[in-house]
C-alpha cells in the first residue's frame, strides 16, 4: 500500500512540477501571476487529442503530439505575450489578474467552439501500455514514464540554469531585471522567450497527462488550483522550489486519499495555509519579493 501510494504521489508530483515550474518561472522573471497557464496545458491536451486522432492508425501519433503540441502551444504563448502581457508589466498584480483570467474564458470558449462540450480521451501511446513489476507489486509504466519525464525536464532546467549563458541571464533577471536592461540585453524579447519556455512546459503537461484522464472543460481550473499552491508552498519564483513543494504536494495528495478520500484537497490547503502563516516566502523563497 505505501509503495503504491508512494509511486502515485510521486507520479502526480511530476505532472504538478512541469506546470507549477513554468507558472513560477514567469513570476520570478515577468513578475507576472498567469492564471491563463492552466489554460495553456487544456490547450494542449485537446491538441493531443486531434494529433493522435490524426494519425490513428499509426502507433506514433502521441509522440507526434509530444514533439509538436508544446510547440505549438509554445507559439500561441508567445503570441499572447506579444500582443497581450507586455502591455500590463509595469502595472498592479491585480490587472494581471484579471487580464490572465479573462483569457481563461477566451480559451474555454475556443476550445468549446472547436472541440465541442463533449469528453475526449486520448489514447494511450502502445509501447506504454501494460504493466512493470516494481518493489513486488505491479505499475503501469505509463506512471514511470510521467516519473522519467519530470526528472528529465527537472535535469534540463538544472544545467540550463546553471551553465548556460540564457539561463545565467534569466536568473539576472529574476534577481536584478532593471539591470538586464541596463546591461544592454532586450528584455522585452527575453520577456517572450520566458514565457514560451513556460507555456511549452504546460504544454508538455498536458500532452503527458492526456492519456490518464478523460478531457473535458474545467480542467484547466483543476490544475492551475494545485499549480498556485505549490508555488506557494515552493516559494514565488523558485523553480527548485516548486520541484519541492511538488513532490510534497504529491505526495500529501496520495495519502491524504487514505484519510479522507473525497477531501485529499483539503490536506493541501491546509500545507499552504500553514506556510503562509509560518514561512510566506515558501519553502525556498526568498523573503521580499
Amino acid at each position: 500500500m505505501f509503495v503504491a501510494q508512494f509511486i502515485s504521489g510521486l507520479c502526480h508530483g511530476m505532472i504538478l512540477f512541469l506546470m507549477a515550474s513554468g507558472l513560477t518561472l514567469v513570476f520570478g522573471v515577468m513578475r507576472v501571476i498567469n492564471f491563463a497557464h492552466g489554460s495553456f496545458y487544456m490547450l494542449s491536451a485537446y491538441l493531443a487529442y486531434s494529433v493522435t486522432q490524426f494519425f490513428m492508425a499509426g502507433p506514433y501519433g502521441f509522440w507526434i503530439a509530444l514533439i509538436t503540441v508544446p510547440v505549438i502551444v509554445s507559439i500561441v504563448g508567445g503570441i499572447v505575450e506579444w500582443l497581450l502581457l507586455r502591455r500590463i508589466y509595469e502595472k498592479e498584480h491585480l490587472l494581471q489578474i484579471l487580464l490572465t483570467y479573462a483569457l481563461v474564458f477566451v480559451f474555454n470558449d475556443s476550445v468549446k467552439l472547436i472541440w465541442g462540450t463533449d469528453m475526449r480521451i486520448v489514447r494511450m501511446p502502445p509501447q506504454l501500455t501494460g504493466s512493470v513489476l516494481f518493489l513486488g507489486q505491479e505499475f503501469p509504466v505509463y506512471y514511470f514514464f510521467i516519473i522519467i519525464t519530470g526528472l528529465i525536464v527537472a535535469l534540463a532546467m538544472w544545467l540550463i540554469l546553471k551553465y548556460a549563458k540564457v539561463g545565467k541571464l534569466l536568473r539576472a533577471a529574476a534577481e536584478q531585471g532593471d539591470m538586464v536592461g541596463l546591461l544592454g540585453y532586450n528584455v522585452s524579447t527575453l520577456f517572450t522567450v520566458v514565457f514560451m519556455v513556460a507555456t511549452a512546459l504546460a504544454g508538455l503537461a498536458g500532452v503527458v497527462m492526456a492519456p490518464t484522464i478523460r478531457l473535458a472543460l474545467g480542467m484547466d481550473i483543476l490544475i492551475i488550483i494545485e499549480c498556485f499552491l505549490v508555488v506557494i508552498i515552493g516559494g514565488l519564483g523558485n523553480v527548485w522550489g516548486a520541484l519541492l513543494a511538488a513532490l510534497i504536494t504529491g505526495q500529501t495528495y496520495a495519502f491524504g486519499i487514505l484519510v479522507l478520500e473525497k477531501y485529499a484537497m483539503a490536506f493541501l490547503f491546509a500545507l499552504a495555509a500553514l506556510i503562509i502563516i509560518f514561512r510566506p516566502s515558501g519553502l525556498l523563497g526568498k523573503s521580499g519579493r
